[in-house]
């Protein structure tokens, strides 16, 4: 896959970004325009970068300070911007015009992260689409539609946290990883609360459906009895989820969200609660927390060994040797 990066540069940071790029065989397409960018002020510099590369040219745009925390070599902060290239146009020798379409390859580490970070976000929005999925979950196990419940789980935001969760652990930063286990300690007590109160409210106004009352409830019993098989759906997903997020596959990343139980866990476990079923509210809180541990768990350990595969130690030094003298080593 290509990379199209457009940087805005602080004039005195400019000539030593552009001899390091000069100096890689694999960037292409090198413009320069002095003096065009206005918000941050510098120079606008755009070039090609096939993805295999990316990491290491990413590292010297951090060294460079570019990344928008400043450098002491620079007069201001900078700017990056990556797009990929879905196809481009090239002649090969003696060849007549052909289309080539990139595909994926090896992960770029700083788009994949700034994927997951754009997505570990928690606006109001995030708790009310957990309390709206939550109530879909209720209506699902109440009348035992398995439809309701897939539904539940793709409405339901709550991957975005758990893989941001996932990635501050890979990282070990706190801050994040606390972030986001507040999201998701608040995000599914809302759901719980707004599910225990419509089914008190369906309790009590006698339209219980008849199957629930006489304790049908196939949909139920299925999420509020955990077992091996959870573990093992679980850690699956955790790890389909991880590759479909490097991968930006989105097809497999939805398969993931109506493969683990978060959200109709959470929904029976309120509904549980308003019938004064104690038994099912243990079981589907057991579920529950089962389905987050495992996805954040697995999450941060497939990071990290996909991290060790993808690894290229003889090119990484090979690239840290390309980066000017007196710029500060990778931050991360």
């Amino acid at each position: 896959m290509t990379l199209h990066i457009r940087v805005i540069s602080p004039p005195a940071v400019t000539p030593p970004l552009l001899d390091a790029l000069g100096g890689r065989p694999h960037v292409r397409n090198l413009v320069v325009q002095a003096g065009a960018a206005r918000q941050p002020a510098g120079d606008a510099v755009q070039f090609d970068v096939d993805s295999c590369r990316a990491d290491a040219v990413f590292r010297l745009l951090r060294a460079l300070g570019l990344d928008g925390d400043g450098d002491s070599r620079s007069d201001g902060a900078g700017s990056i911007v990556v797009q990929p290239v879905e196809a481009d146009i090239e002649r090969g020798r003696g060849q007549p015009q052909r289309h080539l379409v990139q595909r994926d390859s090896v992960p770029v580490w700083d788009v994949v992260e700034a994927r997951i970070r754009s997505e570990a976000v928690y606006p109001p929005s995030f708790y009310v689409l957990l309390m709206l999925a939550g109530l879909i979950g209720e209506v699902g196990i109440l009348t035992n539609s398995q439809i309701l419940i897939v539904g539940a789980m793709v409405v339901g935001p709550e991957y975005s946290a758990i893989m941001g969760a996932a990635l501050g652990i890979d990282h070990g930063r706190r801050p994040p990883v606390l972030h986001a286990l507040f999201a998701l300690i608040a995000g599914f007590s809302a759901a719980i609360l707004v599910t225990l109160a419509f089914g008190l409210v369906i309790r009590g106004s006698g339209h219980t459906p008849e199957a629930y009352q006489l304790g049908v409830r196939p949909v139920s019993d299925l999420i509020n009895s955990p077992d091996l098989f959870s573990v093992v759906v679980a850690v699956l997903a955790g790890i389909v989820g991880v590759v479909s997020l490097t991968e930006a596959r989105a097809s497999a990343l939805i398969g993931v969200f109506i493969s683990v139980t978060t959200i109709p866990a959470a929904a029976d476990i309120g509904l549980s609660i308003a019938y004064g079923e104690w038994t099912q509210t243990a079981g589907a809180a057991e579920q529950l927390l089962l389905n987050v541990v495992l996805l954040i768990a697995v999450g941060a350990g497939t990071l990290r060994l996909q991290r060790i595969i993808w690894r290229r130690p003889a090119r990484a030094q090979l690239d840290q040797r390309s980066i000017p003298p007196g710029t500060a080593g990778p931050r991360r």
